[in-house]
């Protein structure tokens, strides 16, 4: 098979002539390169040149989460053979990543050479803009630009209501398009055809929130099964159980994945500070570079909240984020845990001393 032959039935996948170069040597031991489509059970789909084949990923590193093929890698298959194997994956581009919620604290690949992270919100419900701003750190971390997806923009016929709703996303997510739409009528279909239009997508945000519905009208037919978000509370049952590798029509690629009840960070400090760069940027102005934006004298951050110029909502979210990420990083990184316990220690000794000092006042 000819390396145009393999461009040609590859490209609308996303091959493109750097993967080429990076397959050199195992096209050299007769591997046929391929994107994996889906993962389920230690065995994945996976589409070639010779259309989508089945293959076991045991050869690759199973005891790794953070290695195991993942929907979006693209790897080195075997020639047909029975069985048929996955020889290794190419060097990811991008991951998109999350804790599990297992006691082990792992991270888990959600999608791999991701150019575009979809993050569904769906205004049946109100909005959480917390869970916003979590998903946008791992969306940053992973290497891939966010973008925020108001769905059943329907629901919100009052143009004044919908572009406040809009403006408090805005507000969550700085430097990152939001953008609303109706899958069921097709508003805003045509922004989004042409942001997913070139490279790799991937669909995220919680059961109910309308993924299923924007991936079938994405693709132009019922791909992907629906089902009715409860009137409750707008969740909806998981209608998607993998994650699901999609070439689009319009061009581009779209991996739809299952909704997400938890959304762990795994080591995404810089997506974090991304989020909330504001805050970052008011941090450069604290009188002490070390300044934890709690009771400092000088501290830009406090200043800000004070003088109304930053949400106090805000803040705490960003506190949040920070100790949770901070706290699952020490689980794994013994010389952090050992700082962060010292540092506890010097912030005890000082305010013992403090209230020491004004024990010695008070008498």
């Amino acid at each position: 098979m000819t390396s145009t032959t393999v461009f040609s039935a590859l490209a609308p996948y996303g091959w493109d002539s750097a993967w080429a170069d990076a397959f050199t040597p195992y096209d050299a031991e007769g591997l046929l390169p391929g994107r994996v489509v889906r993962v389920d059970r230690g065995q994945c789909d996976v589409v070639t040149a010779d259309g989508v084949v089945r293959a076991d990923t045991a050869f690759v590193t199973p005891h790794d989460p953070m290695r195991v093929v993942c929907t979006g890698d693209w790897v080195a298959v075997e020639p047909a053979g029975h069985p048929r194997y996955v020889r290794t994956y190419l060097p990811r581009r991008t991951a998109f990543v999350r804790s599990t919620s297992s006691k082990r604290s792992e991270g888990q690949i959600l999608a791999a050479n991701v150019d575009h992270a979809i993050v569904a919100v769906s205004l049946a419900v109100e909005l959480d803009l917390g869970r916003i701003e979590r998903f946008l750190a791992l969306a940053w971390e992973s290497g891939a630009q966010p973008v925020v997806v108001l769905t059943k923009a329907d629901l919100v016929p009052d143009a004044v209501t919908l572009a406040h709703l809009v403006q408090d996303v805005e507000t969550a997510a700085p430097g990152v398009p939001v953008l609303t739409v109706s899958a069921t009528q097709g508003d805003g279909l045509d922004v989004l055809d042409a942001v997913v239009g070139g490279g790799t997508s991937v669909l995220l945000g919680q059961s109910g929130a309308g993924k299923s519905t924007l991936a079938n009208a994405l693709l132009g037919e019922d791909v992907m099964e629906v089902q009715a978000a409860r009137d409750v509370d707008g969740k909806g049952r998981h209608t998607t159980t993998t994650r699901n590798l999609l070439a689009l029509p319009g061009g581009g690629v779209l991996i739809d994945t299952p909704g997400l009840r938890g959304v762990g960070l795994w080591d995404a400090e810089t997506g974090v500070g991304q989020v909330f760069s504001e805050i970052e940027e008011l941090a450069g102005r604290c009188r002490f570079h070390d300044c934890a934006h709690e009771s400092e004298p000088g501290c830009a951050v406090l200043s800000a909240v004070e003088d109304g110029e930053l949400p106090v909502r805000r803040l705490e979210s960003y506190r949040k984020l920070m100790r949770e990420n901070q706290w699952i990083v020490a689980k794994t990184d013994a010389r952090l845990r050992a700082e962060i316990k010292r540092d506890w220690k010097r912030k005890g000794a000082e305010g013992r001393a403090a209230m020491e000092a004004k024990r010695g006042r008070w008498r």
